[in-house]
This record gives structure tokens, C-alpha cells and sequence, in this order.
């Protein structure tokens, strides 16, 4: 079992950085993959990027590629998203989900575990 706990979340200026991060529990925190989402009001949930926490592979959205960065520091359990180059189109709860079999997929079918969400707003 895996809990995730979402933070960093906050009120940015448009052109301006966030750097969320997501806390997992559980032994074999090395084998998952963990991915971000965000799910905006009135919209469906989107995929922005994900990791393998054993090959460090990654896998990111059109949209975001080149303005957000997925990490992870498997010693702290964490993985981190680096959002610049911020837009009041990115103004969303965002949401970080793990699966067991480190698959960097964007669909969230494929995610067991899910954390409460945080919200990012981006003023205009």
C-alpha cells in the first residue's frame, strides 16, 4: 500500500515558478512509477508527467513539455514537479498517483494510488 501526500501548491504570478512535490510511503517506493496530473473546474483530468522510480525514464505532455520538469529523490521518497513559465491556464488542482509496475503512462486508469490533490492558481 501507498500513500501519497501532495504539497507545494500556492498563488504564482503568471510567468512565475512553482515546485510541487509528492511524499509517498511504502518499502518499494523504487519500483513505482509516479505520474502528475491536474483536473482544472469543468474539465477532465489531464496527464502532465510521469517517472520511473528504478530507470528514471520519463514521459510528458505535449503541453507542458519544456515548462515542467518531473524528478524524484528516491532516498526522501519524493518526487517533484518544476512548473515555469507559469499560465492562468495552469490554475488547477494538481494530483500526483503512483502504479507498482513503474509504467510512465498517461492514462489514470493505469494509477492503484492517488494523493488529495493541491492547488496551484495562476494570476493573471
Amino acid at each position: 500500500q501507498v500513500q501519497l501526500v501532495e504539497s507545494g501548491g500556492g498563488l504564482v504570478q503568471a510567468g512565475g515558478s512553482l515546485r510541487l512535490s509528492c511524499a509517498a510511503s511504502g518499502r518499494t517506493f523504487r519500483t513505482y512509477a509516479v505520474a502528475w496530473f491536474r483536473q482544472a473546474p469543468g474539465k477532465e483530468r489531464e496527464f502532465l508527467a510521469a517517472i520511473d522510480c528504478s530507470d528514471f525514464s520519463t514521459n510528458y505532455a505535449d503541453s507542458v513539455k519544456g515548462r515542467f520538469t518531473i524528478s524524484t529523490d528516491n532516498a526522501k521518497k519524493t518526487v517533484y514537479l518544476q512548473m515555469n513559465s507559469l499560465k492562468p491556464e495552469d490554475t488547477a488542482v494538481y494530483y500526483c498517483a503512483a502504479n507498482r509496475y513503474g509504467a510512465v503512462l498517461a492514462s489514470a486508469n493505469e494509477y492503484d494510488y492517488w494523493g488529495q490533490g493541491t492547488q496551484v492558481t495562476v494570476s493573471s
